[in-house]
């Protein structure tokens, strides 16, 4: 059972001003392009992922996010990390001091890397500086290259990362040049016992409330089901699409099993969601010209009779899917942790 919470956590240090963390040896391909037939259209005002709006509104109800004073995730970890994932590339060590792109540094000289994966000219991919001129800081065509940590600078022809140094440039395992936006969906419900009642910790007293997490196929770490948002596609959907993809399996599903899932889903984000975050993501497919963004936002089946009726089912970006307590101790992916601490706090759930 994952909540034995059995799995040791990983760490994050800084020796002698340089990161040292564990990081993962595969990472997953933004290989999201297609839309889910079965995911709704709604018509309501929304926002894409770009800087340019400040609110976000559900697809249908016309009620705004709730408010977030999470936590800002902790920056510029992971996107430091000495082994660059998917690689057997270092990068070039960046100590605390040298972060920040107003520090002279003469001796910064780092590496140079684009994953095949990425060279081979995938329809999710940008083509290299120099064979055409992206609009940065702006909405390009359909690629939204509007960060949410507002205008970057762009140097030679390419951005930089807004959180400073990496030790590697060009675009790693990442898509597009500047920000690679994704969406977040938090799923959660509370713990009932056999009589169905709130389940609460025996430490903190609070009640106990669980998410649906995926175990990543590339890296085996439990993750928040998310996913790229596609160009030109409103993040609400891609929250939805992103959710009933690789939790629920809807790809695969039968005519009528996916209506079914199309129905339960569409009830549950619709619903007023707290938005939990938005803005850079501490990744370590992070580069100095490429960076991951999101937006999490979290859906609470508060009554268990939405999503939590319907069974999980991993989708091809997923090995496994599962509900899992949500509990400070449970390791998972990137700055997903600093994500569902705020949920519990907005919540006042157990931590």
């Amino acid at each position: 059972m994952i909540g034995t919470r059995t799995a040791p956590i990983r760490l994050a240090l800084t020796l002698l001003g340089f990161p040292y963390c564990i990081c993962t040896a595969g990472v997953r391909p933004l290989t999201r392009c297609s839309a889910d037939a079965s995911v709704g259209s709604g018509t309501s005002r929304l926002i894409t992922a770009s800087s340019a709006y400040n609110q976000f509104c559900t697809t249908t109800s016309g009620q705004t996010m709730l408010s977030s004073a999470a936590p800002r995730p902790a920056s510029h970890i992971k996107s430091r990390c000495s082994q660059y994932p998917g690689s057997q590339i270092n990068r070039f060590p960046v100590p605390d001091d040298k972060v920040d792109w107003t520090t002279d540094w003469p001796q910064y000289t780092p590496v140079n890397h684009t994953a095949p994966s990425v060279t081979s000219r995938p329809p999710w991919a940008d083509p290299d500086i120099g064979s055409f001129s992206p609009h940065f800081n702006a909405l390009d065509g359909a690629v939204d290259r509007g960060s949410f940590e507002g205008n970057y600078r762009v140097e030679q022809g390419k951005p930089l990362n807004p959180r400073g140094r990496t030790g590697l440039t060009e675009r790693g395992l990442l898509g597009r040049w500047g920000p690679n936006h994704a969406a977040d969906p938090i799923v959660t419900r509370w713990k009932l016992d056999a009589k169905g009642q709130r389940i609460s910790h025996p430490v903190s007293k609070r009640a106990v409330l669980q998410f649906v997490a995926i175990k990543r196929k590339d890296c085996g770490e439990w993750a928040i089901p998310g996913g790229m948002v596609d160009p030109g596609e409103l993040v609400s959907l891609t929250l939805q699409r992103e959710f009933s993809e690789e939790a629920l399996n809807s790809l695969q599903a039968s005519p009528s099993e996916r209506a079914n899932i199309h129905t339960r889903i569409t009830e549950l984000f619709n619903s007023p969601g707290f938005q939990v975050y938005q803005g850079y993501v501490d990744d370590p497919r992070n580069t100095d010209n490429a960076w991951m963004e999101t937006v999490a936002v979290n859906f609470h089946d508060d009554t268990g009779n939405s999503v939590s009726g319907l069974p999980l089912e991993a989708g091809d970006d997923a090995g496994k899917v599962r509900w899992v307590d949500v509990d400070s101790s449970f390791p998972l992916y990137a700055s997903h942790n600093h994500f569902l601490e705020a949920v519990a706090k907005e919540r006042n759930a157990h931590w």
